[in-house]
């Protein structure tokens, strides 16, 4: 099995986890692939027990033939991770050396079991649906694609905006508010959950259309068909405004008008058979957890 590494800057307390992950591939004779900065950065910091290879794109784990890519660290840094997997359709897993952890599931004590559940075949692939910007710029060149939530969203401390919002054309609503949220059901536990967002499960088909501290409070969130193209006019006194693809910002003029739809490719994520998303849900979001019910 060929198995790639991705990861980010992160501080000493998570050394000792990064290790184990070298350490337990090392065990079943694998030779990993490693993200080229990430190596960088831990090169000196942890021992290696086999030879690696190197990694820069995702043009390089294609050419490699690479089985998996494991993510190291919270779910931005799986995000990330996202991007260099493109439409390859190579499975990710995610060790959460973060906090949430609603992608990357895989406690950081976990780490031997999990990787022996990786070469022993013991999962499943939990397919997720992904959106695209389109736009006469072409922003964000290659990587206008977002596994969470595309948004749009004022400039630190300007005027709120009127954002103009069509459904395949036809005029859907004028949000007042400080910019709008697009997120895909694996997004709908992310930023559009703490804007008052409903939670959609993987697999149904649909996106949700959630406003930013709206100026009208009857404006809520929409649920909408994943079939369906959106397309904004953005209106108000800034010139400006933010473009985002889950983590990645861009500034674009107000006059420049955006697209969102289904991208043409989705993700893989690991399961474990051990875990499933309502598990992840229930204790990511502590549902039950309450002494009133015991």
């Amino acid at each position: 099995m060929k198995i790639a590494i991705y990861g980010r800057q992160f501080n000493n307390t998570v050394l000792p986890h990064v290790q184990m992950v070298f350490d337990s591939l090392a065990q079943y004779d694998i030779e990993p692939f490693v993200f080229d900065k990430y190596n960088h950065f831990i090169s000196g910091k942890i021992f290696f027990p086999k030879k690696f290879q190197i990694f820069r794109n995702h043009h390089d784990l294609i050419a490699a033939k690479v089985d998996v890519v494991i993510s190291l660290g919270g779910d931005g840094t799986l995000l990330d991770t996202v991007t260099l997997i493109c439409n390859s359709n190579i499975p990710v897993i995610g060790i959460n050396f973060g906090r949430l952890g609603f992608l990357a599931s895989i406690n950081k004590n976990d780490i031997a079991s999990a990787i022996q559940s990786l070469v022993n075949k013991e999962f499943t692939l939990d397919r997720r649906e992904q959106l695209m910007l389109d736009s006469e710029l072409q922003l964000f060149g290659n990587e206008n694609f977002a596994l969470n939530d595309i948004t749009i969203h004022k400039r630190d401390t300007s005027a709120m905006m009127i954002v103009h919002a069509y459904l395949n054309g036809d005029f859907l609503n004028s949000y007042w508010a400080d910019g709008l949220i697009v997120a895909t059901p694996t997004g709908s536990t992310a930023y559009s959950l703490s804007c008052g967002g409903p939670i959609i499960l993987p697999g149904s088909g649909n996106m949700v259309v959630t406003p930013i501290s709206p100026h009208n409070l009857n404006v809520r969130p929409v649920v909408l068909s994943d079939n369906n193209i959106l397309s904004f006019e953005i209106e108000g006194r800034s010139s400006k405004y933010l473009v985002t693809c889950d983590s990645r910002t861009e500034v674009i003029d107000a006059s420049i008008k955006i697209k969102v739809r289904k991208a043409d490719f989705g993700i893989n994520l690991i399961r474990l058979n051990n875990e499933n998303y309502l598990s992840t849900l229930r204790n990511k979001l502590l549902w039950g957890i309450d002494t009133r019910n015991y």
